[in-house]
Parts: structure tokens; sequence; C-alpha cells
């Protein structure tokens, strides 16, 4: 399905819409049992639900650790969720080569934060005419962003996605400053927090990234109240054996009442 940044804003205008999914294709099986339930939920909710997973995993801190099942398989896994299951869809590229690849299966492409002063990979992304949402970097402020924005823009497309998700705090901590929600809404219609990768502690020394999941929902909760108009959410069954990002994924089963809670908090800012 062709979609822009305006469906996911006005499917529900009243609503936040919500990017989610396992940070990375393990397996078919994983990738309808995440999407199936969290679409059912956010049906139940009135939210509009965008699946997300990557399909490669390129920057690792170790050279050991998993970065896929392959990309046409893990692309074609992602492909079958959205057509099976009627929904939009997303993963994140890291190379100008892989925007036309990535694009040919998905409905928006997501820039990661530490690539989104690549101007060609930007351009790149821009020219297939997907939504293009760029994850801001850690080492950016948020007035900044708007020149990575203006290269999608320039490019011919204006279908941007703007996502917080925390600065660089010393070596192992990010912090959310939420006055940056409304800076980033004065120069872009659609801004996203990211409530798990803003929860990382990167450069452990045992090279496997770390993360407080037990914040999830106080981020949440917060990016809601700051007015955010979407959410990205990673979650999986059992977070414990998930292959990539674990450490600060969502366990799936408590996804149903964060969301019930967001859509409370939600309501009563619409209606202040």
């Amino acid at each position: 399905m062709a979609i822009k940044v305006e469906s996911l804003l006005n499917q529900t205008p009243d609503n936040f819409f919500l990017i989610a999914g396992p940070c990375v294709v393990e397996s078919e099986d994983l990738c309808m049992e995440v999407a199936t339930k969290v679409k059912a939920l956010c049906e139940d909710f009135k939210i509009p639900y965008v699946f997300k997973a990557s399909y490669r995993k390129a920057n690792r801190s170790r050279r050991d650790s998993f970065t896929g099942i392959g990309d046409e398989t893990a692309l074609n896994i992602i492909k079958k969720v959205g057509k099976q299951l009627n929904l939009p869809t997303t993963t994140d590229i890291h190379t100008d080569e892989e925007a036309g690849l990535a694009a040919q299966y998905v409905d928006i492409l997501q820039i990661p934060a530490f690539l989104c002063r690549q101007t060609s990979l930007l351009e790149a992304a821009a020219d297939t005419g997907k939504i293009v949402n760029i994850k801001k970097g850690q080492f950016l402020n948020h007035a900044s962003i708007r020149h990575a924005m203006n290269k999608v823009i320039e490019a011919g497309n204006p279908n941007v996605i703007l996502t917080e998700r925390g600065n660089s705090f010393g070596y192992q901590d990010l912090v959310v400053d939420f006055m940056g929600v409304k800076e980033m809404q004065s120069i872009c219609d659609a801004v996203v927090v990211d409530c798990t990768h803003s929860l990382q502690r990167p450069n452990q020394g045992s090279g496997v990234t770390g993360g407080k999941p037990e914040y999830i929902g106080t981020m949440a909760s917060c990016a809601i109240a700051a007015g955010a108009n979407g959410l990205f959410i990673e979650t999986h069954p059992d977070p414990s054996k998930a292959l990539s990002d674990g450490a600060n994924m969502l366990a799936l089963d408590k996804l149903e009442s964060l969301l019930e809670k967001l859509v409370r908090i939600r309501r009563a800012v619409i209606n202040d």
C-alpha cells in the first residue's frame, strides 16, 4: 500500500500512531505473532499501526553480534506481514543501495540515528517516494535535525517523520528533553518518540548494549503528555531471548495495559 504522512495523522486525528515490532526479523513466526497481537490491540484502541522490523542490523557493537537471517528472506517476511495483515511496514536502511532495495518491500524507510547526516543516504531514500523516518542523532540538538529533513524535502519528497531517541549524556546513558517534541513539531507535522532505544545504555564493556525497560511506560507517558504524534516501541514475546536489543524491549504481554493508559493520557491532553 502507498501511504503518506497525512494518512497516519488523519486516520484517527485525536489519537497517536504506533510504530512497533521486534528489533530484527528473527523468523516469520515471530513477526506474525507480534504483528497480529499488536494489530488487534491497536484496532481495539483505534491507534493507527505500522509494523516495524529490521531486515538487517548493520550497526552492531561486536562483530559476532546477530545481524539477520538474510536480506531478501527478511524483507519478504516483512512484506508478507504487511500484505496478510493489511498493515503499513517499515525497516531501517544503512546505505544508498539499500534504499531502492528496501523500498520494494516496505512503506516507510527509517534512517538510523547514527546516519542522519548522511546526505547521499537521505537523498536515496527521498528518491524512492516512500515516507522517510529520520531518527535524530544522539549528537544533535533538536533544531539541527531540520537540515537532515530539508535534504529529503529538497530532493522532492515532503513525506518526512522525525523521531526523537535521546541525546548522549555521559558515556553510558541517554536523556530525552521533551521540549524537543514541540521544537521539532514547529518544523515537521509528524514527530515520534522512540520509547525503547532512548532507554538504551550503550558502550558497555561487554560490547552488548544494556537498557532500562522498566521505564518504557514512563517514557511513553511523557511523550504523549508532551504531544508527540507517534510512538516507536520495540516489543518481543520474550525479550530475554531476543537476538538483538532485548535489554531495552517491551515484553509483548505488557503492551495492552500500556496502550490503555496512553490512550487515556492522550484524551486528557486533547481535552485540556
